[in-house]
């Protein structure tokens, strides 16, 4: 029972490690001992977890894409339960996109390292995985599209898609913004690029 309970956490440091050396070396620049050395147990105590560097590539790509995705839809839900809890008669589309964009400011600024490791080792992922990455991905952005065509519905369907990616776009450039505590703190940023986002869209929206 106890091995149960403690693998979770153990496999969530190492990932976490593997994340951060990847992004910071390359994925072929960092070793299994490394990466042990990092958690505290030997290289070759991984392979109790994983069966090596490729299989925590995977997880690490394919789990973000996937715990976006959930997170969003799991936000959707809410904002359907609170508008039948409060009797308005409908969702508040601006609400629910201002869930979504918080939602992934968090991750823009929590999970850094999976940003760079998405840009740079993606091609790296078998092809199933890299297919499932993909797949998820355009299940996160069709959702995003529904919920601004919503709030702006002179959007057309492509111009609604090419915002939302343009909106990601700049979300996900918090890894080049320079080392976390160069930046004017947490809470500042995420309202920095709150604002922005919302502003890409309604400027989408008037052109």
């Amino acid at each position: 029972m106890a091995i149960r309970t403690d693998a979770p956490t153990r496999r969530e440091q190492i990932l976490k490690e593997a994340a951060r050396l990847f992004a910071e070396r390359g994925f072929h620049g960092v070793g299994v001992d490394e990466i042990g050395a990092a958690v505290g147990i030997s290289g070759p105590g991984l392979y109790r977890h994983f069966p090596g560097k490729d299989a925590m590539l995977a997880e690490l790509l394919v789990g973000i894409s996937g715990q976006l995705l959930t997170g969003a839809r799991r936000r959707m839900q809410e904002a359907d339960r609170g508008a039948g809890a409060d009797g308005a008669g409908g969702v508040d589309g601006e609400a629910v996109l201002d869930s979504l964009i918080e939602g992934h400011i968090d991750f823009a600024l929590d999970d850094r390292p999976l940003i760079t490791l998405h840009d740079r080792e993606l091609d790296r992922l078998r092809d199933s995985d890299r297919k499932l990455v993909r797949q998820l991905q355009r299940q996160y952005v069709e959702l995003w599209v529904e919920v601004v065509r919503g709030v702006y519905p002179a959007l057309t369907e492509p111009a609604a898609r090419s915002a939302v990616h343009s909106v990601f776009g700049l979300l996900n450039s918090t890894p080049h913004l320079g080392r976390a505590g160069s930046l004017p703190g947490r809470g500042a940023t995420a309202d920095l690029l709150h604002r922005m986002a919302k502003g890409a869209f309604g400027s989408a929206a008037e052109a």
